[in-house]
């Protein structure tokens, strides 16, 4: 069996040594080479070839994130960020993700050395995804400059936009892809809730980085809360979001109860809630992400009538969530990330062009 070749960038030794540890304990990777520092890393690159390399956040000589965007424009490969868990560590990890990198993990705050060992079924489990994960070189890496999105026009139906909801599930890949889809979206656009797997401490940064890019106010789910047209609620990491009502009005139901699919939050949860309380005034949507948790609770959601699209294997950084959801036959459509918005609101302008001719 051919072994995954991983390289290990951190400037701490300690850390260094407990990550070679974790990774060869698994048998199906190795470390070939450590780095204290992205100089040196530069080298280790050209001479060991390595399938995926473990990236620290902060480090001497040149700053993790500025290695990351200079390794993404000259030789694209698979890098899982090593973070803080710490607002700065969080923000840092989503921008590692938006120049490219397919994961991030963090440290522990106390216990080092007990808390990396824990860690080690986590941490084997990213690499295996990376080494895995189709490389996507962000636009901003490329240029220097965040991609500039051509904006998707109003509804200008009012009907539309608070009887409709967008129901959105994602994984590995899926800060980006999320952030792809929401940025044109007009901010008139139906209520939006968003399962993305990604742990505590790091949704209400990602939920602010997304409220600056977009025309849409976006936040992170609050329980009890209305769904209101023109936001998108997230759920928090650590917590499921579903849909439930209020009389009239949809509202956001947040809650720590058991893992489902070994994720809080699970997309299976929102789509299942969604299913059962939207029906088809809900557009269901699956992106990138490794495994099968939302396959299954898109297809309740098509069975009860909501439209349903699912990202094209091309455009995922994982295609593993997509293609279950696919193969079950859960989606109505299949679409590339760079048209997913405009495919949402055309449906939606269709169906409200249909209901006015009845």
């Amino acid at each position: 069996m051919k072994k995954i070749k991983v390289l290990c960038v951190d400037d701490s030794a300690l850390i260094r040594s407990l990550m070679t540890e974790i990774i060869n304990s698994q048998p199906d990777m190795m470390v070939v080479a450590t780095a204290s520092d992205p100089l040196v890393a530069r080298d280790q690159v050209k001479q060991h070839n390595p399938d995926v390399m473990t990236l620290d956040v902060e480090m001497p000589r040149m700053d993790g994130l500025e290695f990351l965007e200079k390794l993404m424009r000259l030789r694209p490969m698979p890098v899982v960020m090593v973070s803080s868990l710490t607002e700065r560590g969080s923000e840092a990890a989503l921008r590692a993700l938006e120049l490219g990198a397919i994961d991030f993990v963090t440290k522990p705050r106390l216990d080092i050395s007990d808390g990396l060992r824990a860690y080690t079924d986590l941490i084997a489990g990213k690499i295996r995804v990376a080494a895995a994960a189709r490389v996507l070189p962000s636009k901003r890496a490329a240029s220097g400059a965040a991609p500039v999105l051509a904006e998707v026009s109003l509804l200008r139906n009012p009907l539309l936009s608070t009887e409709k909801l967008i129901i959105i599930g994602a994984s590995t890949g899926g800060t980006e892809a999320i952030r792809e889809l929401l940025q044109p979206l007009p901010p008139d656009s139906p209520g939006i809730m968003i399962a993305q797997h990604m742990p505590a401490g790091f949704t209400h940064s990602f939920a602010q980085r997304l409220h600056g890019l977009c025309r849409i106010a976006v936040s992170e789910a609050v329980h009890g809360e209305r769904i209101l047209p023109g936001h998108a609620y997230i759920a928090p990491g650590g917590f499921h979001l579903s849909l439930g009502r209020n009389g009239a009005n949809y509202v956001a139901i947040v809650d720590q109860t058991e893992p489902v699919n070994r994720h809080r939050p699970s997309i299976d949860v929102l789509f299942n809630s969604a299913a059962q309380h939207a029906g088809k005034n809900a557009i269901g949507v699956i992106l990138t992400g490794m495994g099968r948790d939302g396959a299954e609770g898109l297809l309740r959601m098509r069975q009860a009538g909501a439209y349903t699209l699912a990202q094209d294997e091309v455009s995922c950084v994982v295609f593993g969530m997509p293609r279950e959801a696919i193969n079950l036959g859960a989606a109505n459509e299949v679409a590339p990330i760079e048209e997913m918005s405009q495919r949402v609101m055309a449906h939606l302008r269709s169906f409200g062009e249909r209901a006015n001719r009845v």
